[in-house]
């Protein structure tokens, strides 16, 4: 069984950091992309930001700077790395995993066959 595990969410106030986890389980010999999106309340998911098997990154503007995506892969783990947050940054984060051709590709597509379940992140202005 297939499995993606988020941890790390939380409040913070604005210009603050958090780092963000995510545990993936049963995935065996596949190429993939792994990626960070957010949703808040009445607005489509985006993607924040992704990672391909080659260790190519690709960033949304809003974040471009802020944050960094990191995979171990001795652990099958995925990582934000989330610093001077804003107000604008809360929103439920998931992660999600699938095969890929570029990592920009993957984070601007919501069609993904694997997510976790989120973590909430707040930030207070």
């Amino acid at each position: 069984t297939v499995q993606l595990m988020e941890s790390g969410g939380g409040s913070v106030q604005a210009g603050g950091s958090l780092r963000l986890s995510c545990a993936a389980s049963g995935f065996y010999g596949i190429t993939y992309c792994m990626g960070w999106f957010r949703q808040t309340p009445g607005k489509e998911r985006e993607g924040v930001a992704a990672v391909d098997s080659d260790g190519n990154t690709n960033y949304a503007e809003s974040v471009s700077g802020r944050f960094t995506i990191a995979y171990d892969n001795a652990d099958d783990t995925l990582y934000l790395h989330m610093n001077n947050l804003k107000h604008e940054d809360s929103a439920m984060y998931y992660c999600a995993r699938d095969q890929c051709l570029t990592a920009r590709g993957f984070r601007r597509t919501t069609t993904l066959r694997y997510w976790g379940q989120g973590t909430q992140v707040s930030v207070s202005s």
